[in-house]
């Protein structure tokens, strides 16, 4: 915590993708020179992976844990957002929105519009792959893996082979 990095905002899916995969200690390893966050209120949301998200918390300390208190505008961007969308995604783009950083979501229905009109942002759990495999923190054969895996586990991700997945955001 008291990083300078640009901070990478979590959401719940990608954490979750993340864990049923097996991958999730790899998660914040992939984008170094970021510092991955995860906010109380998406922290509420994942009671499923909460054991390990402790583990990345308090022990490897490779994620960190903000409170999601906000005031003032951002109070009132995550009420507007809020009646819409999840309360996970809501803080997430309106903490994003007023400090600058990256969110990390695969939600692209709820968030893509909003993202591209404020100008955030975002990397879905497939870009996230995509930068584990061209920097080699995975290989193709695993990145497929994970797909199948994610996907046989009740989430929706696009099938795709991770080598010629065209990731839109340049990092």
């Amino acid at each position: 915590m008291g990083s300078n990095k640009v901070k990478i905002v979590l959401d719940a899916d990608v954490l979750i993708h993340f864990q049923k995969a097996g991958y999730m200690s790899l998660l914040p390893e992939i984008l170094p020179e970021y510092e991955c966050i995860v906010l109380s209120v998406v922290y509420e949301e994942v009671k499923s992976i909460r054991t390990q998200l402790d583990t990345q918390v308090r022990i490897l300390k490779n994620i960190s844990l903000h409170p999601f208190a906000p005031t003032g505008e951002m109070a009132r961007e995550y009420a507007i957002l809020s009646s819409r969308f999840g309360r996970g995604e809501s803080a997430c783009m309106a903490y994003c929105k007023f400090n600058h950083d990256v969110l990390g979501s695969s939600n692209l229905r709820d968030i893509s519009a909003y993202c591209q009109a404020n100008d955030i942002t975002y990397l879905t759990t497939l870009d996230f792959l995509y930068y584990a495999f061209i920097r080699k923190k995975m290989t193709k054969t695993e990145c497929d893996a994970f797909i199948k895996e994610v996907n046989g586990k009740g989430s929706k991700l696009p099938v795709v082979d991770i080598s010629t997945y065209a990731c839109k955001v340049k990092i």
